[in-house]
C-alpha cells in the first residue's frame, strides 16, 4: 500500500479515510492553508508532524471523543470547582494559549502529542484560523496570569480539540469543564479529542469508530452556529 501524497495545488481533496494504514495515517504533503485544514477535520483527518517533516493527516480508528454531558468530575476535580478562584474565559489569548501548549509537557504524563508537534508552522496556520472565527481557545487565569487552557476548531456545532496545557494543578481540567457547559448549552454535543490517553478517559472521554465519528461530524458540522469570537454566556459563571 502506498501513502498518497498531496500536492500543493488550490485542491484540497484528501483519500477516503476508510483507506487509512493501520495506524490512522491517511496521507502525506499538500499545505496548512485555512481551506484544506477546514476540509480535513469535516472529513475526519487532522495534521500531526514534527517540524521540518512533511505534513501527515490522520485519522485514527477507533476515535478519542468527549460527549459535551459526559464529562467525568473526580471528587478531587469536583472541589477543586468549589473551592477554585481560577476564572475562566474564551478567545481571549489564543496565541499565548497555543504557544503554551507547544511548550514540553510536563502535566500530563501520558500525553499523546507532547508539544513537540506544535512548532512555528502549525501556530501561524491555527491563527489564521482563529483570525477568520474557526479556531478557539479556552483560557484559565490565576489573577491576571494564564494557567491553563486549550484550543481547537469549530465547524458548526462540531469541536474538534487539538491540545491543552496546565501550569497550575487543574486548570486544564477546570477549562475543559467550563468548554463542555458552554458547549453544551450551544448545542455542540461532541469534542473530538483524537486519540487515547489515560487523562482524558479519566475525564469522560471515550473511545469510538470512526464511521459512528464522521457520522457525527456530518451530522453536526452542518448545523448553523455563528463564526465570531466566543464569550461565555453571561448566565453562565466565568468564576467556577
Amino acid at each position: 500500500m502506498t501513502l498518497p501524497w498531496l500536492s500543493l495545488s488550490n485542491d484540497s481533496q484528501f483519500p477516503p479515510v476508510e483507506d487509512a494504514f493501520d495506524d490512522g495515517l491517511v496521507a502525506a504533503g499538500g499545505d496548512l492553508s485555512p481551506e484544506r485544514l477546514l476540509n480535513a477535520y469535516r472529513h475526519g483527518l487532522f495534521p500531526w508532524f514534527n517540524e521540518n517533516d512533511p505534513i501527515l493527516w490522520w485519522s485514527p480508528n477507533p476515535r478519542m471523543v468527549l460527549f459535551t454531558d459526559k464529562i467525568k468530575l473526580s471528587k478531587s476535580l469536583k472541589k477543586t470547582l468549589r473551592t477554585t478562584t481560577l476564572t475562566i474565559s474564551l478567545d481571549r489569548e489564543f496565541e499565548q494559549v497555543m504557544t503554551a501548549c507547544s511548550l514540553p509537557r510536563t502535566d500530563i504524563k501520558d500525553a499523546p502529542n507532547s508539544g513537540t508537534w506544535i512548532h512555528p508552522e502549525m501556530i501561524d496556520a491555527y491563527i489564521q484560523l482563529h483570525q477568520q472565527g474557526s479556531a478557539h481557545s479556552v483560557e484559565c487565569w490565576q489573577d491576571d496570569k494564564l494557567v491553563g487552557g486549550l484550543y481547537g476548531v469549530a465547524i458548526g456545532k462540531m469541536f474538534f480539540g487539538e491540545s491543552m496545557f496546565s501550569s497550575v494543578r487543574d486548570s486544564s481540567k477546570v477549562a475543559l469543564v467550563a468548554l463542555c457547559q458552554q458547549l453544551h448549552r450551544w448545542g455542540f454535543e461532541l469534542i473530538d479529542c483524537q486519540v487515547y490517553s489515560e487523562h482524558l478517559a479519566s475525564l469522560g472521554a471515550e473511545e469510538i469508530d470512526r464511521e459512528d465519528f464522521i457520522s457525527h461530524i456530518n451530522d453536526l458540522s452542518q448545523q448553523d452556529t455563528p463564526n465570531r469570537p466566543w464569550q461565555i454566556d453571561t448566565d453562565l459563571p466565568t468564576h467556577l
